[in-house]
């Protein structure tokens, strides 16, 4: 497997210099500055290529190539959108991109209520935690029907912790949860938050899923004439939140989407924190069934809680089976490789980590600090040797 590394082209504070030294040797990026819905300029592509591969690194993958919510939304004419989409993905693939990985979840990214929850031994960590979240859904937005989304516990500790709060730690829990939108040019108060859910009234999760098919009608026939592969990135958590559907959760929520429009170009980006973070998950088997889908894959673990909470775990220290997971990923890849697929690679990266160290110094993007996610990636480069040594020993 590659070792892919993401970064965020000149908004990151760390640099490529710095990143060879991790001995990973891909990079995973994106176009960062774009607005939503504009074509990439093949102009910006090559610049970037240009500088990742002067450093010494291959581009393979991007992550991500973000999708305009008016077609999250179905809302419109949204011709030109998908016409600027699929000119993005030519521009890409003429600089020789293979794996464009993106999400579908509505409205937000990925959501954290503490990007800096303490960890034994020291350093930080990046939480969802339910009664925080339950607190801004009940209290700060006061989103009808919100209570029904979380247990007894979390309404009550979350009740607790509004009322104990002030605006300061308010506004904190605000800017957590929308931390986790590094490409976004939206980022949301309460009074704003409530006026885009609003966007989103009446779409349940098979009006919901009717847009994204469509989504895959117009895009997955371009990227097999393009030669790319799609990789769909879980959503995390995987649960609704805000009263908004997410529709990528659980093995079910995959089977339809690779079922949705039959393509091998139609695939998966294998999350094991995302999937993870759902109980009735189990992240190795997924991996297992789908495999021949998987374009690309985040490799990170999370620690559970009873209330639905839950936290970024050591990469090989919560509860998923990180080695029977990867495992099946290089079983899959010698399979391909077997077969003399070009795709036979499959780029993997360590997805969050600690900060640990002097990560804190750094103000990096939440959960990509240099020093977590190199201890992630030397853990994972050793497990990988680890199960290849004993298979050639057999």
């Amino acid at each position: 497997m590659k070792e892919g590394w993401r970064w965020y082209g000149s908004f990151d504070r760390i640099s490529l210099s710095e990143i060879a030294q991790t001995g990973a040797t891909d990079i995973v990026s994106a176009l960062y500055e774009v607005p939503y819905g504009e074509v990439w300029p093949r102009e910006s592509i090559v610049k970037m290529r240009k500088s990742i591969e002067l450093a010494g690194f291959r581009w393979p993958v991007v992550e991500s190539l973000p999708i305009h919510e008016r077609i999250k939304k179905g809302e419109g004419d949204l011709s030109q959108l998908f016409a600027n989409y699929r000119q993005s993905m030519a521009n890409l693939a003429a600089e020789g991109v293979k794996v464009i990985c993106y999400n579908f979840m509505p409205l937000l990214d990925w959501t954290r209520t503490d990007l800096k929850a303490p960890v034994d031994g020291g350093g930080s960590c990046l939480r969802f935690d339910a009664a925080r979240m339950a607190a801004l859904e009940v209290y700060m937005l006061e989103r009808e029907g919100a209570e029904t989304d979380y247990c007894e516990d979390a309404l009550e500790r979350g009740r607790v912790w509004f009322s104990l709060s002030d605006e300061s730690k308010r506004e904190r829990l605000m800017t957590s949860v929308m931390a986790g939108l590094p490409g976004a040019y939206d980022r949301y108060t309460i009074k704003q938050l409530k006026e885009a859910l609003k966007g989103y009234a009446g779409i349940d999760r098979d009006g919901l899923r009717a847009n994204y098919k469509r989504f895959l009608d117009e895009i997955i026939p371009a990227a097999e004439d393009l030669g790319l592969s799609f990789a769909v990135h879980p959503d995390d958590p995987p649960r609704d939140i805000l009263g908004l559907p997410r529709i990528v959760s659980t093995q079910e929520d995959i089977a339809w989407v690779l079922s949705a429009h039959e393509s091998r170009a139609n695939g998966l980006t294998l999350c094991s924190g995302s999937l993870g973070a759902h109980p009735d998950n189990d992240v190795p088997a997924i991996a297992k069934r789908f495999a021949d889908k998987i374009h690309f894959a985040h490799l990170r673990n999370v620690r559970k809680f009873a209330d639905g909470s839950f936290e970024e775990a050591t990469h090989l220290g919560g509860d998923t089976d990180l080695a029977l997971l990867v495992a099946h990923l290089l079983d899959e890849e010698n399979r391909r490789q077997e077969e003399g697929r070009a795709d036979a690679d499959i780029v993997f990266r360590p997805d969050h980590g600690h900060e640990l160290l002097d990560d804190h110094h750094r103000d990096t993007h939440p959960g990509y600090p240099l020093i977590g996610r190199m201890r992630g990636l030397a853990e994972l480069r050793g497990l990988m040797a680890g199960i290849i040594h004993e298979r050639a020993s057999a």
